[in-house]
């Protein structure tokens, strides 16, 4: 049965539609043309470095002049040419099923965790849910927490305050931007404290949005919070 479903419908490019072995694949050129982090990386937020990975921890600039609330980072490909593809995908096209073949990618690359860490996704406003109907982190989170045999807990956090969108803002409007912006959940407050936590997200930009659930689940209790995103946003040059 599966070959016959396979002639009929064969296995596509997740961007490109070309024929490819597998579900949820990208085909050779895609896959030259999504910049998959690997070797040397920051620790705090997972960009990749210049240098081999000899093993020592290692931070990028904006890392070292920045203070981060949480305490490793990770990021599976940097947000450019065929990875913001697959990210606009996710978020705005209602490509919800690229969260299968993302999520594999974001946990080839996770920190080791403890098996009691909860996975959180970062919240979106109920405004800006009803209009997208899903949360692009919530799909990562749910498939990275299925993957890894973790708890998942979608409503951990809530976002509070609506935001505008924070492209082209800089820094520190950003940062201004989120500042009391997401809450833990009264009824999931319990179930953060004391815990590790791994915030989920797909892309981080200059870390504000991860910085305030951080600083939430901290509100909360939490012992110890890890972060985990699908693209990384880094300076050209």
């Amino acid at each position: 049965m599966q070959t016959v479903l396979r002639i009929i419908y064969p296995s596509q490019c997740l961007t490109c539609g070309e024929m490819v072995e597998e579900d949820f694949a990208l085909c050779g050129p895609c896959w030259r043309d999504t910049a998959f982090i690997n070797g040397l990386t920051c620790d705090t937020c997972g960009v990749q470095l210049p240098g081999d990975d000899d093993g020592t921890q290692a931070q990028c600039d904006d890392c070292i002049r920045v203070a981060r609330p949480w305490s490793r980072g990770a990021a599976a490909f940097m947000y450019r040419d065929n990875g913001r593809k697959l990210v606009l995908g996710l978020k705005h096209g209602d490509r919800t099923e690229l969260a299968v073949p993302a999520a594999k990618w974001m946990c080839a690359v996770m920190p080791k965790l403890d098996p009691d860490t909860l996975v959180v996704p970062v919240p979106l406003h109920w405004m800006r849910f009803l209009k997208r109907r899903y949360n692009q982190a919530a799909l990562l989170a749910k498939e990275v927490a299925r993957l890894s045999d973790l708890t998942y807990l979608p409503d951990a956090l809530h976002r509070t305050k609506s935001t505008k969108p924070l492209d082209g803002h800089s820094r520190d409007a950003r940062f201004a931007m989120l500042d009391a912006a997401i809450n833990a959940n009264p009824k999931r407050a319990a179930q953060l404290e004391g815990r590790r936590v791994l915030l989920v997200d797909d892309v981080m930009t200059s870390g504000a949005t991860l910085a305030a659930a951080t600083e939430a689940c901290r509100a909360a209790g939490a012992d110890h919070i890890d972060v985990l995103v699908l693209a990384r946003v880094a300076k050209d040059g």
